[in-house]
């Protein structure tokens, strides 16, 4: 019998053991990477086109990955090519082996705006955070002794994970129709967790990477590279773009967590859950308050560890939305911190 919470069914109660494959639909099969952190996993698909396959995400690049890789297209793709790599967007659990597969013979689909930031960043190594980032954090208000560590510290960079990118791409682009596992897919395109971010639409099928995720929030984060933007209105203004086309019978097949059904009713789940955090966040407002001060409403509770990082950047987007909409003011701090106050 499939699981049920509040209208999202998920027909699949169990995901595929690590190197094994669960057929999702005719020629569709549904795989499991590993990931090093709290969300502990990625879903990827191979869309059987006859002399190959259609791959889609990868995992990010590691020698487990790799080894699970190399399992998954022994056994499960019976020994024929990978002939197309399809990424849905730029982040490191979903591009980290792109490269890996190119070298393999691999063509590679993505968004130019998804190739672009991934190749990019890939080339961007950074042994210490760079000041702009440090000035980023320290105005969200980050704590000066987390500041100073960092500070010492290498931070994250996307070549850790993601294998060198070769040249050459071809880009998909909104509205764009690609046949995979002998069906037509519709390309549509969302943004506020990652620009240009694909998804693809087939009869009662969909590809929906990290912008259609049941019963988790893709987080929307603003960081040092682009310290005033406002992905939760781009974010927003997906959601509502695909609603009109959303269909109860739709199945998607996620970027984390179970296949499910029932997107319309996700989608305004994921509408709402903004909106309601937006409005706890202006009540907490009604004294200063810095980025870091504003995990409880937007959370509903103190994050630390591994997390905080991904709930700043979190906060400061909401924050931004809000200074854009005009909701809110900002004055800084004698610390060089951005104090967030109601209008």
């Amino acid at each position: 019998m499939s699981a049920v919470l509040s209208g999202i069914r998920h027909p699949f109660e169990e995901p595929p053991a690590e190197g094994t494959a669960t057929e999702v639909a005719p020629g569709i099969l549904w795989f499991r990477l590993p990931l090093p952190m709290a969300l502990d996993h990625v879903n990827v698909y191979a869309l059987d086109d006859g002399d190959g396959w259609t791959v889609m995400d990868t995992g990010l690049a590691s020698n487990r990955g790799r080894a699970i890789w190399e399992r998954i297209l022994a056994g499960p793709l019976g020994g024929r090519p990978v002939n197309r790599l399809i990424v849905t967007h730029h982040h490191p659990d979903h591009v980290g082996l792109a490269g890996w597969f190119q070298r393999r013979g691999a063509r590679l689909l993505m968004t130019r705006t998804a190739w672009l930031y991934a190749r990019m960043l890939t080339l961007d190594d950074q042994p210490l955070p760079t000041p702009e980032a440090q000035v980023f954090y320290t105005r969200a208000g980050m704590p000066p002794d987390m500041l100073a560590k960092r500070a010492a510290e290498r931070p994250f960079n996307f070549s850790d994970v993601v294998e060198p990118m070769p040249q050459g791409f071809s880009a998909l682009t909104e509205g764009q129709t690609i046949t995979m596992a002998g069906c037509d897919w519709q390309v549509r395109l969302g943004s506020g967790h990652a620009p240009d971010h694909a998804t693809f639409w087939s009869g009662d099928l969909i590809l929906g990477g990290d912008q259609l995720l049941p019963g988790i929030s893709a987080n929307i984060g603003v960081y040092p590279t682009e310290p005033d933007a406002d992905p939760l209105a781009d974010w927003l203004v997906s959601c509502r773009r695909f609603q009109p086309m959303a269909r109860e019978d739709h199945f998607v097949l996620p970027g984390h967590k179970l296949p499910f059904t029932g997107l319309p009713l996700r989608l305004t789940q994921m509408i709402d859950n903004h909106h309601g955090a937006l409005d706890r966040l202006l009540a907490h407002l009604s004294v200063p308050r810095t980025a870091a001060e504003c995990f409880v409403p937007l959370f509903k509770r103190e994050i630390g560890g591994p997390e905080y990082a991904m709930a700043l950047v979190e906060a400061v987007a909401h924050l931004n939305h809000l200074l854009h909409k005009g909701a809110v003011s900002r004055h800084l701090s004698p610390e060089g911190a951005w104090m967030w106050s109601r209008l």
